[in-house]
């Protein structure tokens, strides 16, 4: 990438916080194959507000150097005084906020720089003390038609998200079979990083399957789907039919179809009903999902394989977790559904590096 020379610098809020308003394939593929992070959420609430024809601006970050909250390609969304997402740990939002709004008044695009490296900066109005710098383009996306489309595309489709930017004011969006391009005009005043360009893949959304309903069901999807994963619950028994409420999907179907229909990255079985169980776990025998997660002791897992054939034991075991759940401590559906949401978050990250 091009390492433009000029810079629009930004000048920091002496406020340090602010109110953050309404916040509304194959595993073994190389490094960064899920989305790290949740910029689900920025991009659900940005697919919102623009098919309900607000004017949001979406924050996002184009490069960094040094030590610095977010990461090049991180957003966050400004939209009548709302907000979705995080730049820093509140120390920027606030001045951003106000230069998207005027970029929502003016569908321009504007460039800034953060820039804290120097000595002076640790006790400087920000006082950020992070020594490091950003450099931001703010993009108003009621100028970029079609912008709710690739969005989408990338939520519901499973792939990846290619967003490419030059400070010419070119700006594309790309996510599978759809593409949108736009030509920005800046803002008044505003002076561009000389001639760069930008490539940020945003990698496919993490998925899923949560097979059987139970009481840490309405603790652990929610947990799941704010760490950016989509999730999928699989639950035919009339007495767990509110199980699938918080997921994206809700499948009524056995685990053969439902892994079948909904491809997943992880698996979590979890129908505290050994017969279901061990359905389950005959059904992924049969895929290649390498997260596979069995909720009770190891005594249970030991039974259940003991109704297995030695092909199946043999396809499950290196992919099992049972039981499943980082061992944090504590009892209960809210304990366990943290236990395994971090077991989760640490397996995706390790595959993420």
């Amino acid at each position: 990438m091009d390492r433009p020379a000029a810079s629009t610098t930004l000048e920091v809020s002496a406020a340090g916080g602010g109110e953050s308003g309404d916040l509304a394939e194959d595993l073994s593929a190389a490094p960064g194959f899920l989305a790290e992070g949740s910029p689900r959420g920025v991009l659900e609430t940005a697919l919102m507000r623009v098919r309900a024809g607000e004017h949001a601006v979406l924050a996002l970050v184009l490069e960094t150097d040094g030590s610095t909250y977010a990461g090049a390609g991180d957003m966050v969304l400004f939209c009548n005084g709302s907000q979705a997402g995080w730049l820093s740990g509140g120390c920027l939002e606030p001045e951003l906020a106000r230069r998207a709004e005027q970029v929502s008044a003016a569908g321009r695009v504007d460039w800034i720089e953060i820039d804290t490296r120097s000595d002076d900066d640790l006790l400087s109005g920000s006082a950020l003390g992070c020594r490091g710098r950003l450099r931001i383009a703010l993009l108003p996306l009621r100028a970029m038609v079609g912008i709710d489309d690739v969005i989408e595309a990338w939520l519901r489709e499973g792939v990846s998200l290619q967003r490419d930017l030059r400070t010419s004011g070119q700006v594309i969006f790309r996510a599978g079979h759809h593409e949108q391009a736009w030509q920005l005009h800046p803002m008044e005043g505003t002076q561009p990083f000389g001639e760069g360009e930008w490539h940020l893949p945003l990698p496919r959304l993490p998925r899923a399957v949560v097979l059987g309903g139970g009481p840490e069901t309405p603790f652990l999807v929610p947990l799941l789907r704010g760490l950016g994963w989509r999730v999928s619950v699989a639950e035919r028994r009339a007495r767990w039919a509110s199980a699938g409420q918080y997921a994206d999907v809700h499948l009524q179907t056995n685990p053969a179809e439902a892994l079948h229909g909904d491809p997943c990255d992880a698996a979590l079985v979890m129908h505290h009903d050994f017969e279901l169980d061990r359905e389950a776990l005959v059904a992924l025998a049969d895929t290649k999902v390498m997260f596979i997660g069995l909720l009770g002791p190891r005594r249970r897992r030991e039974d259940l394989f003991k109704l297995l054939t030695p092909d199946q034991r043999h396809c499950l075991s290196p992919r099992l977790r049972s039981p499943v759940g980082l061992n944090i401590g504590g009892r209960g559906p809210e304990a366990i559904s943290l236990s395994i949401a971090a077991q989760l978050q640490q397996w995706r990250s390790a595959h993420g590096r």
